[in-house]
This record gives structure tokens, C-alpha cells and sequence, in this order.
């Protein structure tokens, strides 16, 4: 033989066999199963992320509606107002609609006896969707 290699070296031997195609396919099964479940809670994931995201936009904007009419006496007229006096620095996105879009509840109801004049009350989503997890619409929160 040329080169001293052997001819078993050339031909693999019988008892040397690959994968057959049931072992792929039960195989590939499996890993699909489980890309599958890894999706799904990965989407779940998402959406309680964007969920946190919009719980914590509306207590800050509530928060700075509140401390902007005990500070000036007076509710703001739009958010616009809370960004210009330096209680927000910027309008937050809503998670769910990606605009600056939010609902405000303008009332006549005044938060302190000292206040001279009534204006945005509270915020909400523009989103129609409703959570997944909890089944409440996310304008409602």
C-alpha cells in the first residue's frame, strides 16, 4: 500500500454508523419544543417589562401633576406645562402606542384650598390594548 495507510482508514468499518434519520428527527423535535416554550415566555417578558415601564411613567408624571398645582397654586393645563417648569424633563413614550399620546383627565376638582385654578388631574395610557396578565385594559390603570 502506498504511503503505509492502512484501507481500513480510508473505509470506515460497519460497526462505525452516523445518526440514523429518526434520531435527527426526534432530536430536532425536541430542540423546536423547547424553542418554542423559550419564545413564548421571552414574549411574556416583554410585555411585563413594557408593563413596569408604563406603571412607572404614570406615577411620575402623577406625581409631578400633583407637586406642580401645590407648587403654583394651580393645575397644569397640558404636560407640555410640566416639562417647561422642569418637573419632567421630557414626556415619556407610552410603552404600548411608542408616541407621546397620553389621555389627560382635566376636572374641576381643586387638590388644595389654596388653589386658584383647576387643570390636568391625572394621565392615562391612549393604548386600547388590554394586559395579558392581569386582563385590564392599560387605559384604565
Amino acid at each position: 500500500m502506498p504511503s503505509g495507510k492502512s484501507a481500513d482508514a480510508r473505509f470506515p468499518s460497519r460497526n462505525a454508523r452516523g445518526f440514523t434519520m429518526l434520531e435527527l428527527m426526534v432530536v430536532i423535535t425536541i430542540i423546536l419544543i423547547l424553542l418554542a416554550l423559550a419564545a413564548g415566555r421571552y414574549e411574556m417578558s416583554i410585555i411585563s417589562a413594557k408593563e413596569a415601564v408604563l406603571k412607572e411613567d404614570l406615577f411620575v408624571m402623577r406625581q409631578a401633576i400633583q407637586q406642580y398645582t401645590i407648587d403654583k397654586l394651580q393645575g397644569p393645563q397640558s404636560l407640555d406645562d410640566l416639562v417647561a417648569a422642569g418637573y419632567l424633563r421630557e414626556i415619556p413614550v407610552d410603552p404600548f402606542t411608542k408616541q407621546k399620546d397620553w389621555q389627560v383627565v382635566m376636572e374641576d376638582v381643586l387638590l388644595s384650598p389654596d388653589q386658584t385654578a383647576p387643570g390636568i388631574t391625572d394621565v392615562k395610557s391612549s393604548s386600547g390594548k388590554t394586559s395579558p396578565l392581569s386582563g385590564e385594559a392599560y387605559n384604565s390603570w
